[in-house]
């Protein structure tokens, strides 16, 4: 399994590089953002990979981070999606983005992907809805493992997303509503709408707004 690749970018197409990993070229399929975080042909650049095996075909996946890895291989568990629909969706709403729309329930924002239908956008959600917490409390810690590794030859963006609250906030926010006893459900729906409500929010923010959401109304 080839899990990481780090080398220089030959050339890029619409959706994949060329890298160069000690001379041997590797084709590397990539959503639209993960393709404009790249640096220029011929900057060195590192990527995680999820490689698919198939009687009459071999393809490389990229991301530039493992929770990105993660969203690719838990959205192509979905019946009807594949690899394109995957990327297609990541590129679309990037990692935190995905787990935000399914723990709020959101297929609209999953169908904004292009190429995902209507049927496609509710299947994700209500399949990957019990799964969605459990990935996004991973995000801070896998946040926290990659705070070493040189992001300056990966995270050059040509575009920048809506600023959202750091996976470790988020993490640490689901944590702390499963330690008060809510269910990872209801505690990543109410994470999520305080993240969509104050982009800028910071942890014990995170916590208090989504404690309101949860409180019993009436």
């Amino acid at each position: 399994m080839i899990g990481k690749l780090t080398g220089r970018i030959d050339y890029r197409a619409l959706d994949h590089v060329l890298l160069d990993v000690n001379g041997v070229g590797y084709l590397v399929y990539c959503s639209d953002r993960t393709l404009a975080a790249l640096p220029g042909n011929g900057q060195v650049a590192a990527l995680y990979t999820d490689l698919v095996v198939r009687e009459d075909l071999m393809q490389l996946f990229g991301f530039t981070t493992l929770v990105e890895k993660e969203w690719h291989r838990l959205l192509v568990s979905v019946q009807g999606v594949g690899a394109k629909a995957s990327l297609a969706i990541l590129g679309a709403l990037g990692p935190d983005g995905v787990g935000r729309a399914i723990a709020l329930g959101d297929w609209n924002a999953v169908k904004a992907a292009k190429g995902v239908g209507p049927k496609i956008a509710q299947r994700v959600v209500l399949d990957l809805k019990d799964k969605a917490p459990g990935l996004m409390a991973m995000g801070g810690t896998v946040a926290q493992a990659m705070g070493d590794e040189s992001p300056e030859v990966i995270e050059t963006p040509a575009r920048k997303a809506a600023p959202a609250p750091t996976p470790t906030a988020q993490a640490d926010a689901l944590s702390a509503l499963a330690n008060l006893g809510y269910g990872p459900g209801d505690a990543a729906g109410a994470v999520a709408q305080a993240a969509n409500d104050d982009p800028q929010a910071d942890t014990p923010t995170l916590i208090r707004a989504a404690l309101k959401l949860l409180a019993p109304k009436g």
